[in-house]
């Protein structure tokens, strides 16, 4: 139950509390573009089982590799990408603290 409370508050309310910080001039569009780092579970659907409540995402999953974390973290450079990265980021954070509570 902790673990799910974690983990969720980290994907979806790290992201609005970072919009409303430092985009506030356009908070919606801004959490609305880090949320899009969650499309990244999409490849759990390659996993066999899909959902494994035991199993760390983390360099699992393809896109949860430490390659993937690599091109996120670059992401954050480039002034078009970074709200897009910053949500890849807060995506890893999430299952990196996930990881560790298990």
């Amino acid at each position: 139950m902790l673990q799910s409370i974690v983990h969720y508050s980290i994907h979806f309310g790290l992201p609005l509390v970072v919009a409303l910080i430092f985009f506030k001039d356009y908070w919606l569009k801004a959490y609305g573009l880090m949320i899009l780092g969650m499309l990244i579970d999409l490849d759990h659907l390659l996993a066999n089982p899909i959902f494994n409540p035991n199993r760390c995402s983390i360099n699992f999953h393809p896109l949860h590799s430490y390659y993937a974390m690599v091109v996120y973290i670059l992401l954050l450079l480039p002034k078009k990408t970074r709200l897009l990265g910053l949500g890849l980021v807060i995506h890893i954070i999430a299952d990196i603290a996930d990881c560790s509570l298990m």
